[in-house]
């Protein structure tokens, strides 16, 4: 593995009965998994790698709620009250710090789409400060970028995508929750179209109830079960400097051709917004009618095509298994895909280009990670008709990080057929399929 995240044992006894399983320990499964907990229910989290062994611990680390989408804005906002308050009340340290989130610009039009948003943002209770061209120079003082403008939104934070989900993981356990990587959730136990549990690589766990948070693996999955969910996984590239001297007053930024975090080892993860790749594959192709307003609207130019040997195998690809025979899931423990050596060349290349400061930083390490993306670009959570007791949280479209602590309560409310405390039309599960999708507003 290219990433480095902490290690979390496995609980020692393997569960018969729970009343809810979480599938997979990325941040939104962990965060769901501590948020069912704390309510006193039983509860077994799987995972068929290790926890944020995939994109929770591939992210960039932002944790932001400026140029949300709208409909997310709430969820962001709540989980960046979370977020504060997560580490004290699990007594571990996530990494998150509240360091502010910048964006600056240099295009007008860009600046005209920021304050729109930034209107409709405040009247729902959001609140930046935009800045002057004065104000945006000072903020990126050393910058040779001739920026006429930007935000600021200094609640926003960062965290530690190697320590995040692992403390979460561990507040779990401490409250009862039973962990197991390296085991495979292969399917639904179903009866009169009711989940009565799940089969695993170990035997099954029966519960009422299932949480299913598996990132890029979730339609994949579901097709298994007769569940029709488009997403495309987006493979994207960063890399982690070696330590270097702090530049800007803000822990994020947006800058030009490159976003930076600063890390709490010295360094930056630094990538080149918007940029990936989609492997073709069975899925991708299946669903591609249904992205192609998004893709050419918003990051078509940015992403390259490429046919490799995800088309027979991995999360894209086609053809069902049996629940007693080992399942795709387990053939590919951990998605680790090699890094595209041209975005790396080019965040750095622009980095230095903008801040001549850095010239010699050197490049620590660098990976891939697959990013579940929604045609909307707005996460799937919500309950299928066709499975009762069955939870979908997924397609998070490279938000989750920031948006897990939300939507693990989010998911914990409606696997226990709680009232919700968002509004959740905007995230149905059948949006895509019924015709009724909410489209995406302007935001950036």
């Amino acid at each position: 593995m290219r990433i480095q995240v902490n290690r979390v044992e496995d609980s020692p006894a393997f569960p018969q009965r729970v009343d809810v399983v979480v599938i997979g320990a990325g941040i939104v499964g962990a965060s769901t998994a501590y948020e069912l907990a704390r309510k006193g229910l039983a509860v077994a989290l799987l995972e068929k790698g290790i926890v944020a062994g995939e994109q929770s611990g591939r992210n960039w680390g932002w944790v932001r709620q400026q140029n949300r989408a709208l409909h997310e804005l709430p969820l962001a906002m709540y989980s960046l009250r979370r977020w504060g308050e997560l580490g004290q009340e699990i007594g571990a340290d996530l990494g998150f710090r509240r360091t502010g989130c910048l964006y600056v610009t240099k295009d007008e039009a860009e600046l005209a789409r920021w304050e729109a948003w930034n209107a409709k943002a405040r009247a729902m209770g959001f609140h930046n400060v935009s800045l002057t061209q004065a104000e945006a120079r000072e903020r990126m003082k050393g910058s040779t970028t001739p920026w006429i403008g930007g935000l600021w939104s200094p609640t926003d934070g960062r965290g530690e995508p190697g320590m995040a989900a692992p403390a979460i993981v561990e507040g779990a356990k401490a409250l009862g929750v039973s962990l197991h990587q390296t085991c495979a959730v292969r399917g639904l136990d179903i009866a009169n179209g009711q989940v009565k549990g799940v089969w695993t690589e170990r035997g099954l766990i029966r519960a009422d109830a299932a949480v299913l948070a598996g990132g890029a693996w979730s339609s994949r999955f579901l097709r298994r079960h007769g569940i029709d969910l488009p997403v495309a996984n987006i493979e994207g590239t960063a890399l982690r400097t070696t330590p270097a001297p702090e530049v800007v007053e803000a822990g994020c930024v947006t800058g030009a051709g490159y976003a930076l975090r600063r890390r709490l080892d010295g360094g930056y993860t630094i990538s080149v917004p918007g940029h990936g790749v989609v492997n073709l594959a069975p899925q991708g192709i299946r669903y591609a009618a249904k992205f192609r307003e998004m893709m050419k609207a918003k990051i078509g130019k940015k992403i390259q095509y490429r046919l490799n040997g995800q088309f027979f195998n991995g999360p894209d690809a086609w053809g069902g298994w049996e629940f007693d025979k080992t399942s795709p899931f387990e053939r590919m423990r951990v998605l680790d895909p090699a890094p595209q050596q041209a975005l790396v060349d080019e965040a750095i290349r622009a980095l230095v280009a903008d801040f001549p400061v850095f010239s010699g930083i050197g490049v620590a390490g660098a990976w891939a990670g697959l990013i579940d993306t929604s045609p909307d670009l707005v996460p799937v959570v919500g309950n299928p008709d066709a499975v009762r007791g069955l939870t979908i949280a997924t397609g998070f479209s490279g938000h989750g990080f920031a948006l897990g602590p939300g939507a693990g309560r989010l998911a914990s409310e409606l696997a226990t057929n709680e009232t919700p405390f968002v509004e959740i039309d905007a995230y149905r599960t059948d949006r895509f399929t019924d015709g009724s999708a909410i489209k995406r507003p302007e935001m950036m």
